[in-house]
């Protein structure tokens, strides 16, 4: 939109928005009136907010001065807020200051360099995110705990009042469509109180958004309501984990799905098995953006669904990349391991960039696993995924096609943060527990 169009709707205040290396929403309201500098010059924020953990400690940025980069509005992003409609939510690109050149911790511009790579390729690169969600309540004792909230303990894909008492899932998929965020589908899942909504596919970078501004919708909303709204991969002891799937296709100048070969072996193209041998080949690496907490390992470890080996399969749903039974123009891989927490810039971005180096060198997939093949042969299981956020970082770290896509002081800054968020959970390992006092204190 404009900002005559935007003025015309009533619009007072732009909400100007990117993602942190978390995949947190961060930004700055700027009154319309007044926002003619920040939308030719950007918004200048300090850069050391990319290393700011969840407990706001900083972990770095203080050798460089604390020194700023801005956020530039992308004004063909503007979306008016459904709940607020004087309030247009704008998606910004990040650049150095001075200069004006790409910053380089951006996430959103990391997705954009990997899919102008593969744009001279003659390919375009088509995504859709799955995400998974919990609706949490604190516990009524007010200790500050979290649970699931209350409600009739329905089966997966149940619909209506049974699955969603409250209303609150129904609002949040009005509010998608409201917002412009193209949901296609919406349902209880696996767990309790735990929802997926489905989101439409389209260009990586333009569906990569929208995944980044659903995720903040509905935490905001659950907020508004006093309730939590978590993407985190095991939340809940005891019950289901929750993942970010990403489907992929590629499609040339003129439309034509690329992944989609009528003749070939099981309708796919040479260029769909050279994309899942890449993704295939990185696995490990990719486990550390995919799999970015350490609770994501729980899910893991735990989680029935949950991919432990890289290998693939066609509708195979325990397979780390799965072939959809769709062919023609909506034939796509599904990557299967990502975790819900996960930010789905980077996701995208080294999903792409593996599949791409498998593209480059022409790799080739071991045979693909059938139905439930960890009871079969342990040399057709295909490499084990890490199952420790230390162990995937080290993956990460050691993956030059990964670290040089996402940039490399992007990818050192990432490291960092999650090295430091990984001392301090190690750091906490050494408390004393509440299982520690209640297995011990009376027995010895």
């Amino acid at each position: 939109m404009t900002v005559k169009q935007l003025q015309a709707r009533g619009v007072r205040i732009l909400r100007l928005v990117y993602s942190d290396l978390y995949g947190v929403q961060r930004g700055k309201d700027v009154l319309l009136t007044r926002a003619a500098h920040a939308i030719g010059h950007g918004k200048p924020f300090v850069e050391a907010v990319m290393t700011i953990d969840h407990a706001h400690n900083i972990v770095s940025g203080e050798e460089d001065g604390f020194r700023d980069f801005a956020a530039v509005p992308d004004l063909s992003t503007a979306r008016i807020d459904p709940r607020d409609p004087e309030v247009a939510v704008v998606l910004c690109d990040l650049v150095e200051v001075p200069g004006g050149a790409p910053a380089d911790l951006d996430p959103r511009g990391a997705l954009k360099r990997v899919v102008a790579r593969l744009e001279k390729r003659g390919l375009r690169p088509v995504a859709a995110h799955e995400l998974e969600f919990y609706l949490l309540g604190r516990d009524p004792d007010g200790v500050g705990g979290l649970a699931p909230l209350p409600m009739r303990d329905s089966c997966v894909y149940t619909v209506g009042p049974l699955a969603d008492p409250t209303g609150i899932a129904r609002r949040m998929f009005d509010a998608c469509e409201a917002f412009g965020l193209d949901p296609i589908s919406m349902a209880q899942e696996y767990g309790h109180a735990q929802h997926e909504i489905n989101l439409t596919h389209g260009p990586a970078v333009e569906a990569s958004d929208r995944a980044f501004l659903f995720k903040s919708l509905i935490k905001e909303m659950a907020a508004a309501e006093g309730v939590v709204a978590t993407f985190m991969g095991m939340p809940v002891d005891g019950d289901e984990s929750s993942g970010f799937h990403l489907h992929v296709s590629l499609v040339d100048k003129a439309g034509k799905n690329r992944l989609d070969q009528p003749r070939g072996k099981a309708g796919l193209s040479d260029l769909a098995y050279h994309f899942t041998a890449g993704v295939i080949a990185h696995g490990r690496g990719l486990s550390g953006v995919l799999n970015p907490t350490v609770n994501a390992y729980k899910r893991i470890i735990n989680g029935g669904l949950s991919p432990k080996f890289a290998n693939w399969g066609h509708d195979n749903r325990m397979a780390m990349v799965r072939f959809c039974t769709e062919r023609g123009a909506a034939t796509r891989v599904e990557v299967r391991n990502g975790d819900g927490s996960a930010n789905p810039y980077l996701v995208t971005a080294a999903v792409l960039a593996a599949g791409l180096d498998g593209i480059e060198r022409k790799l080739e997939p071991p045979a693909p696993v059938e139905g439930n093949f960890y009871e079969g042969p342990e040399d057709l299981l295909g490499e084990p995924l890490p199952t420790s956020l230390g162990e995937a970082l080290d993956a990460l770290e050691a993956d030059a096609v990964l670290t040089e896509a996402l940039g490399a002081r992007l990818s050192e800054t990432y490291l960092r943060n999650k090295r430091y968020e990984l001392d301090r959970w190690n750091a906490h390992l050494n408390r004393l527990t509440a299982w520690e006092m209640d297995e011990y204190a009376d027995a010895l």
